[in-house]
């Protein structure tokens, strides 16, 4: 039985894929893939949890493990991946057993990881010089989205690579769009991460003022989300705020990774981020109180 939130695919030609990283993110992801019927090839650095991956799957046809990235990646027409930063990704892509070694010609590698623009940009020249083709595609959504094959794609590369990948890609998107070069998938993330950045602080210090002020802030958060306050984080995050529930969703350690992200590509392109900066470090006390694993809506506890 699939671990998996039932979805229904679209229906494209089945495809020979590679997915590299089986996190919380990769795992539900590649077993999108294997439900639509494409052939998946999964490599982990932690072999149990591509077994275990495999077990789950193994009704699905063409299914496979490998021992490297290069191995996964040899039969493949797309490679899929998401890991942890960019380490993480030159790691599985580059050297003797990375991917980039194991593809053939015209095969295209999609790397799903938030990283940095600049290494989306240096691995699509190294692709270019070996006849491949990169794409960056961070995603949004968190693991519910990709429990449910609803992610948000954010990529950025040639054209005809994107529409070649974007068929197989929709097995766990909602939404897979190419917002320019190499490189503009990353940045687009990075906006995606400055806007929850400063949403988050802002529901923290609303529901914190109304809990002083006596409200039942369910009631409250119940009226003013059909109103101009409405937001993703207060629909799905607001109550739980109010519970002083974190045990769950995107980690506190993870943001203050993508922030750093963002902050080092704004010293480069000369924006500026008062606001950002400023809730990284309330993520720095969050990480202070133990929260490294909290959801990233704990920033309420510093108000508390």
């Amino acid at each position: 039985m699939s671990s998996l939130n039932p979805k229904s695919y679209a229906t494209s030609p089945a495809r020979r894929v590679a997915f590299l990283g089986l996190g919380v993110m990769g795992y539900p992801m590649a077993g999108h893939l294997a439900l639509a019927g494409h052939h998946v090839t999964v490599y982990n650095r932690t072999p149990a949890k591509a077994q275990a991956w495999c077990a789950e799957f193994a009704g699905s046809q063409g299914i496979a493990q490998a021992a490297t990235p290069r191995e996964a990646a040899a039969n493949a027409e797309i490679v899929f991946c998401c890991v942890g930063n960019d380490d993480d990704l030159r790691g599985v892509v580059l050297g003797a057993d990375g991917a980039f070694a194991g593809m053939q010609k015209g095969a295209i590698f999609v790397d799903h990881t938030t990283a940095s623009a600049s290494i989306a940009r240096e691995l699509s020249i190294e692709a270019h010089k070996l006849g491949l083709a990169f794409v960056d595609a961070p995603v949004s959504g968190g693991q519910a989205g990709a429990q449910n094959g609803m992610l948000t794609v954010m990529c950025g590369g040639n054209a005809t690579d994107f529409e070649e990948v974007k068929p197989a890609g929709m097995a766990f998107s909602r939404a897979f769009t190419l917002l320019g070069e190499p490189g503009a998938g990353q940045l687009a993330k990075m906006v995606n991460q400055i806007c929850i950045a400063g949403l988050v602080q802002g529901l923290s210090e609303a529901i914190a003022f109304g809990q002083h002020a006596g409200l039942d802030m369910n009631a409250v958060l119940e009226v003013i989300s059909k109103g101009a306050a409405q937001s993703w984080q207060m629909e799905n995050r607001g109550k739980t705020m109010v519970a002083d529930q974190f045990e769950f969703g995107f980690a506190v350690d993870w943001m203050r990774k993508d922030l750093g992200l963002v902050l080092d590509e704004a010293k480069r392109n000369g924006a500026r981020l008062p606001v950002t900066a400023l809730v990284d470090q309330f993520y720095a006390d969050v990480q202070l109180m133990g929260g490294r694993r909290w959801d990233t809506s704990s920033l309420i506890k510093r108000l508390r």
